[in-house]
């Protein structure tokens, strides 16, 4: 039963049955107790991986040249720094990977004879792209392009290292692109003409926005990628957080410092991995047996 206070709200008499507070409370108990299960099987885990390692005859030896506390924090500011160049190339490429992978993916989705030149372009280039590793795209354009000395051309190495990424990874995110075009049914573009609507604004108000939609999870699994794969421009010579830990690991022989390059990759790629799962859950496409319908 509901009834309206003076003040114009609503109030409800409801309250639960006894079979269903008890249901509760049982439901309750049983997060307790997987909670509990959870926390003392992971301790004992930690625990046994713990002792199992330590009691290794090079472990102290393992501990001192990987693990340094006091190196690891000498290290930190210079590998930061380094970072800190990893991350502005990772977010300048994104924002031209997706520029340039969706225009590859519209380049492929074009019909008519008269577009067959583009889509085969747009083919070959996915395809090139996709098959070159990328550690070798970087080798080519980072040494390759400055030696020809062009004028006009910049020749810094963050640059072209820069633009393997951008190459290499607008291959993959068109593809991505295109698999969500191609996931909207015919009769959305027959539904949208019939409105009046031309291709270009079907497209633009009607195709393009489910498609982006449905295609975020895997969309930000590359972006994930991205970030990790922006220590490959460490080989032009670029100090950036790979290249930092290098030269101050020359300095001792003391590898603590790649372990904290390390860390700080993990610590960068951690959010948007959860960020990742969690719009993957929105359009369900974890739990409930598949993706978005």
């Amino acid at each position: 039963m509901s009834r309206v206070r003076r003040d114009g709200r609503l109030v409800s008499d409801w309250q639960p049955s006894a079979l269903q507070q008890e249901r509760l409370a049982y439901r309750r108990r049983r997060t307790v107790r997987s909670g509990v299960i959870a926390g003392v099987s992971t301790l004992v885990l930690v625990a046994l991986l713990v002792v199992g390692i330590g009691s290794t005859p090079g472990w102290p030896r393992v501990r001192e040249t990987f693990f340094n506390v006091d190196r690891g924090w000498e290290a930190l500011p210079v590998v930061a720094q380094g970072l800190w160049l990893n991350i502005r190339v990772m977010l300048v490429c994104a924002v031209l990977i997706v520029v340039l992978g969706l225009t590859l993916a519209i380049l492929r989705t074009l019909r008519g004879p008269i577009f067959f030149p583009l889509r085969i372009f747009a083919a070959a280039y996915t395809d090139v792209f996709r098959g070159l590793p990328l550690l070798l795209v970087i080798f080519l354009l980072g040494f390759g392009v400055p030696a020809l000395q062009l004028r006009g051309l910049p020749n810094q190495a963050v640059i072209w290292g820069g633009v393997a990424l951008v190459l290499t990874y607008s291959s993959y995110v068109a593809e991505v692109f295109r698999a969500g075009i191609e996931s909207i049914h015919p009769s959305q573009r027959a539904a949208a003409r019939s409105l009046g609507l031309s291709h270009r604004q079907t497209l633009r108000f009607v195709v393009l926005p489910q498609a982006v939609r449905r295609v975020l999870p895997p969309l930000l699994n590359d972006f994930v990628s991205l970030q990790k794969d922006s220590g490959l421009i460490a080989v032009l010579g670029v100090i950036d957080a790979i290249r930092a830990a290098q030269l101050e690991t020359a300095e001792d022989f003391n590898f603590t410092p790649y372990v904290v390059a390390g860390m700080l990759f993990v610590a960068l790629t951690i959010p948007l991995t959860r960020l990742t799962d969690w719009v993957a859950r929105r359009q369900g496409w974890y739990g409930g047996g598949g993706g978005p319908v």
